[in-house]
């Protein structure tokens, strides 16, 4: 994953226990993240996080994404959601001399089906979604179960989940062709699907009425068929973020 996916998912994060329960509000908020990324030689980056979150009976938004319920009710959330996908490669942004040599990897636009279910014992959070600008043609379904604990002001959501990625989508972001294998000196690679484990957590507490502070943490274990690309030197991703939110 490249900064960028992991910060978009850092806010998706933030707010999977307020989606999973809030109804009609609308906040805004900053922060900050640090990631750490698998490709060779992208340092360890602190960037700027935008939050925006609006939950409604129809329309929901979050971060980089949104979508419409197609079914809305205290258990169970189903809607269409379409996202900004800002994972990418950039060559020139890695001090591997042989990575520099590959051809540029483009974000894109996913789109696709959200659920969740929420009981007594937590909530179950699932996103089917392709690529709808025939960059990697690729498809991707995150699901994770989570529990909220609430007492007074403060919240904590821990979480257990996966994400799939089809061959298309691990081809085009950690494959390598032939003819950038013979420009750049790497074997060629050419991945299957993947299954990613990954743990999270976030912890929001409520300053007053309106404002809010978060932290979110996620630790993602990398399959084989991520670790064993030329393009990777690590097993593992992970992100860190903080901020503040104003909820109007």
């Amino acid at each position: 994953m490249t900064k960028l996916k992991l910060l978009a998912l850092g806010v998706l994060t933030a707010g999977s226990a307020f989606a999973a329960n809030a109804e009609n509000t609308f906040s805004l908020g900053a922060g900050v993240g640090v990631v750490e990324t698998p490709y060779k030689q992208y340092d360890r980056d602190v960037l700027p996080i935008p939050v925006i979150t609006y939950e409604g009976d129809d329309f929901w938004f979050r971060g980089i994404g949104g979508g419409y319920y197609l079914w809305n009710d205290d258990a169970d959330k189903l809607s269409i959601t379409a996202y900004y996908s800002p994972w990418q490669f950039k060559p020139k942004d890695s001090d591997n001399n042989q990575l520099r040599q590959l051809d540029r990897r483009k974000a894109t636009m996913m789109a696709g089906l959200s659920y969740i279910h929420n009981t007594p014992y937590g909530f179950l959070r699932t996103t089917l979604a392709g690529d709808v600008l025939d960059n990697s043609n690729g498809i991707t379904w995150d699901t994770a179960w989570l529990y909220a604990y609430h007492n007074g002001g403060l919240t904590v959501t821990p979480g257990i989940g996966v994400e799939w990625s089809s061959d298309n989508q691990n081809e085009y972001y950690y494959g390598v062709s032939a003819s950038e294998a013979r420009r750049s000196g790497l074997n060629s690679y050419d991945p299957d699907s993947s299954w990613n484990p990954y743990l999270e957590l976030s912890v929001s507490y409520r300053l007053t009425d309106s404002w809010s502070i978060y932290g979110t943490g996620r630790y993602t274990h990398l399959s084989d068929e991520i670790k064993d690309s030329p393009m990777v030197d690590k097993s593992w991703a992970g992100l860190l973020s903080t901020g503040v939110t104003y909820r109007f």
